[in-house]
């Protein structure tokens, strides 16, 4: 500490912040399995490297809305990086940002999809699978063919890659506010119809003028030479377009403006390289590996050369735990999760002088009818701040006795932050704007 000032009796604090990553493992949550020893995967795995961080430091769980809710990854990121409090502008405009498509403020946004479909009696169009990588090139002929009609309509279709994958710009609608005629539990609900969101009357025509473009974009597919021929060579006909995810840009405050203090991602897909976007984040986006070890390690590489840069806060995001999650196959999820665990050593250094934390954005059961759900992920924080809790094992059972007890998505960071030294003081009002974090770059008064 410094000696103290003119008058003053108390020492002039050091500046001794330290810099945050946040590794999120996405879908890490999971449920006990019986053929796993009553289980989840993460407890039964073996997973050395996060058990050390577990010992150095303190756990608890992450309920990222509570129990009982089941978070999408984008509203629990939304919420990790500090913004529980503002609009979420729609995932459609993340996925646009994040493929480089230009996304006008104040314009309706969905993302589109081209599946396959039956039809039962009373005319319901059940959703029977998606576009598999080898219908690429047909897919790309169907998709040409519904742009042609958006056009029409005054729309713009964006076709996002290989998997039949759209995003839908609507221009002359303002509001994204509709509901997804995606019904995403195929086996539950058939294709539905776009109605405005009951909080939202003013959707009413974007949920019209989508619901006109749908209706002939199915009657144009199913009439489609491709699918034709698709149907004569015993491949499904991809039918339908369904849309999802629709929201519309709005101005949103960047990341160090409202958390504090700046913040970059190492991003793994089209949404996060979104995210980071919208949020003004530097970002360095690195391509899956296959080798999960290898994935994290160069991950964490970029990580540190993004501290280096200046970075105070860095998200780290892999989707193999929730890709594993989504196969139904417990000792999958669990093999990725022994897999990706060597490729976080490196956590254990940079803990020496960072604030490091491991946790997931939801729960993807590996078992069951669900997608995602509101069980507990583990939550584990360690750094030189970081008082060690007697946990000594990663997994959803051994951090359940651990110091941070439920800790929601709206206050990981908060945590995070106030480990680092530098929690916002309450009281103390630096900048126009409530921030997270004690703010690096507050308005001087300059002397004139």
């Amino acid at each position: 500490m410094r000696p103290p000032g003119h008058g003053e009796t108390q020492p002039r604090l050091d500046d001794d912040r330290l810099p945050v990553v946040l590794v999120v493992l996405d879908g890490l949550g999971d449920r006990p399995i019986p053929e796993l020893g009553d289980r989840t995967p993460s407890e039964a795995a073996h997973t050395p490297v996060l058990d050390a961080l577990a010992a150095r430091g303190a756990s608890g769980w992450h309920l990222p809305f509570g129990w009982g809710r089941a978070p999408s990854s984008e509203l629990a990121h939304w919420a990790l990086f500090g913004y529980a409090d503002v609009a979420f502008p729609g995932r459609a405009v993340l996925e646009a940002l994040g493929a480089g498509v230009d996304v006008p403020p104040g314009v309706a946004v969905t993302h589109a999809a081209l599946r396959t479909s039956s039809v039962d009696p009373d005319g319901r169009v059940w959703i029977t699978g998606r576009t598999a990588r080898e219908d690429a090139d047909e897919a790309a002929v169907l998709l040409a063919a519904v742009g042609g009609l958006a056009t029409a309509h005054g729309h713009r279709l964006v076709p996002l890659g290989g998997r039949g994958e759209a995003v839908l710009l609507l221009p002359g609608c303002a509001s994204g506010a509709v509901t997804d005629s995606d019904p995403f539990f195929e086996d539950r609900h058939p294709w539905l119809r776009v109605l405005p969101c009951a909080e939202a009357p003013q959707a009413a025509p974007t949920a019209e003028a989508l619901t006109a473009l749908l209706r002939e974009a199915r009657a144009a597919l199913v009439a489609h030479p491709v699918n034709a021929d698709r149907r004569r060579r015993g491949r499904p006909a991809l039918d339908v377009l369904t849309t999802k995810w629709s929201g519309a840009l709005r101005a949103v405050p960047p990341f160090a403006e409202h958390v504090g203090t700046t913040g970059a991602a190492v991003t793994s897909t089209r949404l996060y390289r979104g995210l980071a976007a919208l949020l003004g984040m530097p970002a360095q986006h690195l391509a899956p590996d296959p080798d999960h070890g290898a994935d994290l390690t160069a991950r964490l590489d970029a990580a540190r050369g993004l501290l280096d840069g200046g970075a105070a806060f860095v998200h780290v995001h892999t989707k193999a735990t929730d890709d594993a999650g989504h196969t139904k196959d417990p000792r999958a999820k669990l093999a990725v999760l022994e897999a990706l665990d060597p490729g976080l050593a490196g956590l254990l250094d940079l803990a020496e002088h960072a604030v490091v934390a491991v946790t997931g954005d939801h729960a993807t059961p590996s078992t069951g009818g669900v997608l995602h759900t509101g069980d507990p992920t583990p939550l584990v924080v360690a750094g030189p701040t970081v008082r060690r809790d007697g946990v000594t094992a990663f997994g959803e059972a051994p951090a359940h006795a651990g110091w941070y007890g439920a800790v929601t998505a709206r206050d990981v960071l908060p945590l995070l932050l106030g480990h680092a030294h530098r929690a916002a003081f309450l009281g103390h009002r630096p900048t126009p704007r409530r921030t997270a974090a004690l703010p690096d770059a507050p308005e001087p008064m300059i002397e004139r």
